[in-house]
């Protein structure tokens, strides 16, 4: 079994996530490639003490970007939303508790 707290990359934090964020208490995150919900919503709970209620998973595809005469692409990267229970957050600048 691998360390919770591999298969949690980072947070997304965007304008849009921030938004989810607030309205319906989900959270956004880059997993690992390789892992299922079940073990996203594992890790989430273990992570930051909170009661998971549902884990979305979509995978980012690659994307052709262009800087002046320089193509390029940007990375592939698996993205889980997680929706928490009522009265959780998780305090992803300190400022919460």
């Amino acid at each position: 079994m691998r360390d919770y707290r591999d298969i949690i990359i980072r947070p997304i934090i965007t304008e849009r996530t921030m938004k989810i964020m607030a309205d319906d208490n989900k959270y956004t995150f880059e997993v690992r490639k390789d892992t299922n919900k079940v073990e996203v919503a594992k890790a989430i709970e273990s992570i930051f003490n909170v009661k998971v209620v549902k884990v979305n998973i979509s995978n980012l595809k690659s994307v052709n970007i262009r800087r002046g005469r320089y193509m390029g692409k940007t990375k592939a990267v698996k993205k889980a939303i997680v929706k928490l229970a009522e009265g959780d957050s998780i305090a992803l600048f300190g400022d919460e508790e």
